[in-house]
């Protein structure tokens, strides 16, 4: 007698869809006919038929908005913000893509997709949303519809591509020296490579490598210096019109603290200058260098 009441509770709790392991009962039709409602929708809206997409709502359906936080209630208001969405713009056309749809009883299921928004000569518009379907009198209506606007995140290479003028082959004259830079985007255009030679004509040289990158955190261009006498610096960079500081403090092989501004102002497609300027060494105050032209080999 209490194994038949504690059966009768169990049944009670899971209802229909699982019981002692079993899978829930076979739903697939439903979720054909919510796909297939999905796609007539689409087919209504470009067609610009306000009437036959008010249809997909149930009578007291709510659309929200979360990225402007609009709140629209009834298929009448929603029907009427259909129209005037399509009066506006007379060419948009819709695409949808259904990822999921999960049952929450037979006759309630939320569904998880994208929708694009496209007009000629605009960039496609992509929408998260969630839709609440109720199955009414054997038909699946939407009865609450939340959207969100894809925020498009931009790849490290969009931030850095301002730099793309850099990429090349680049030599320039100082006093008593040559300077020698070469500078290339690493396979997946996350990162810049920046080597480094100064030749002194007393037979000296100086060589190292700069790697430049985009840091999210700080969301700002920064890059990491290496001197093969083993000096390392860190840099960040500041756009100011036309010409760019770079920011540096690092290490001296001896231990001592450096500091100084990079500045490179691009003059046309094939020189720029750099000057550096603001150098310290330590407590000691190093004199400027004059701005120097380097010129694409």
């Amino acid at each position: 007698m209490r194994r038949a009441l504690l059966l009768v509770i169990v049944l009670g709790i899971t209802g229909p869809h699982r019981l002692f392991g079993q899978e829930p009962s076979d739903q697939s039709a439903d979720e054909a006919a919510i796909r297939a409602a999905a796609a007539s929708y689409v087919q209504a809206f470009n067609r610009h038929d306000a009437e036959v997409l008010a249809n997909h709502w149930a009578p007291d359906a709510v659309y929200l908005n979360r990225s402007t936080g609009e709140e629209v209630v009834g298929r009448d208001a929603i029907a009427d913000q259909f129209r005037t969405l399509l009066e506006e713009q007379p060419d948009v056309q819709l695409q949808v893509s259904v990822d999921s749809i999960q049952f929450i009883s037979p006759s309630v299921a939320v569904e998880h997709g994208r929708t694009t928004l496209q007009v000629p000569n605009s960039d496609p518009e992509e929408i998260e949303y969630t839709a609440v379907n109720v199955k009414r009198d054997g038909k699946w209506l939407l009865d609450r519809v939340t959207d969100k606007e894809i925020e498009i995140v931009p790849t490290h290479y969009d931030q850095l591509k301002v730099l793309d003028w850099m990429v090349g082959e680049w030599t320039g004259a100082a006093e008593n020296a040559e300077i020698e830079l070469e500078c290339n985007w690493t396979k997946n255009r996350n990162f810049l490579t920046r080597a480094f030679k100064f030749s002194r004509d007393d037979g000296a040289t100086l060589s190292g490598m700069q790697l430049i990158g985009w840091d999210p955190a700080k969301k700002a261009i920064r890059s990491w210096t290496f001197d093969a006498d083993g000096t390392f610096a860190e840099a960040t960079w500041e756009q100011n019109g036309d010409r760019w500081f770079l920011r540096n403090r690092g290490t001296l092989p001896d231990g001592r603290t450096a500091t100084m501004i990079n500045v490179m102002q691009p003059i046309d497609a094939d020189s720029f200058t750099w000057q550096t300027i603001e150098r310290t060494a330590g407590d000691e105050l190093l004199p400027n260098i004059d701005p120097i032209q380097m010129v694409r080999r």
